[in-house]
Formats: structure tokens, sequence, C-alpha cells
């Protein structure tokens, strides 16, 4: 397993993709959820009790950050089986998009503009926002693992 990291990750392209991926997703759940706030000059608050949710949200923004540029070298080197390459790279997509479910203030502009589906879907968000990135994350580690495997049996690392 790890010398596939380092067949991936030997290519500087994909660190900075791995690190790019990892600072945008995990400032942008950041803000979303409540824990950054940009105005009236830049703070961040981690207020007692969320620190769970805190965690779950850099192990999110991890491992998205480590299965998206493997699919991606995995995606160049089977370049001509697409039927093999579209489960894992959707999967990760997928996972990457579920962990950011937490709309925080963005919420309640969805709430004004689409009404009571916009609040039934904000509260369902709100109150089942550690299971679902719970959830994100296992699956963000099945995506990797089925990619190590898929790399090592497919591609001959």
């Amino acid at each position: 397993m790890i010398q596939i990291l380092k067949t991936v990750f030997s290519n500087p392209i994909y660190i900075v993709l791995t690190s790019t991926i990892f600072t945008l997703m995990l400032i942008s759940l950041l803000i979303l959820s409540g824990y950054v706030f940009l105005e009236p000059y830049l703070v961040g608050n981690i207020q007692k009790g969320t620190e769970f949710g805190f965690v779950l949200i850099i192990l999110l923004s991890f491992l998205s950050a480590l299965v998206i540029p493997m699919n991606i070298y995995r995606i160049n080197i089977l370049k001509k089986s697409k039927t093999k390459i579209t489960g894992s790279i959707f999967t990760s997509f997928i996972g990457a998009a579920t962990g950011a479910c937490s709309c925080g203030p963005i919420g309640f502009a969805l709430v004004s503009s689409i009404g009571s589906i916009g609040a039934t879907a904000l509260s369902f968000l709100t109150n089942f926002e550690i299971p679902i990135r719970i959830f994100s994350i296992g699956l963000l580690g099945l995506t990797y693992f089925t990619t190590i495997k898929s790399l090592k049996i497919e591609c001959n690392i």
C-alpha cells in the first residue's frame, strides 16, 4: 500500500493537486459549517461540543484530497477501460459532496428562496449532519481501499 502511494505521489503534480483539494475543501467546509467567519474580520470559532464535527471536517478534507488524485492517476493509467473507472471516481465525488451537507448561514437563504421544501431539507441536513459526515468518511475510506486494490491489480504497481 505504501509503494502505491509512493508511486502515485512521486509526481509533483499530484502533490500540488492534493494540497489544493485539501486546502480548498477544508476552508470552504469550515466557512459553510460556521467554524470560520469572514466578517467583520477573519475569525475562527470552535464552540464547546462541536469539536467532533470539526475533526470530521478535517478527516473528510484529507480523505477527499487523498482519493481524488489517486483516481485521476488511475484514469490516466487506464484510459482504455472507461467502465472500470467510473465507479470509484463517482464514489469519491459523492463522498466529498455529502460531507458538505451542513449549510450553516447559506441554509437560511435556501429556506427563504425555496420555502417549506427548503426548510425541510435544511432541517434534515442539520439534524443528521454528523451521521452524514461519518457515512461520507466511510464511503471515502471504501473508495480509498478499492482504488489501492485496483491500482495494485490493474496497473501492476
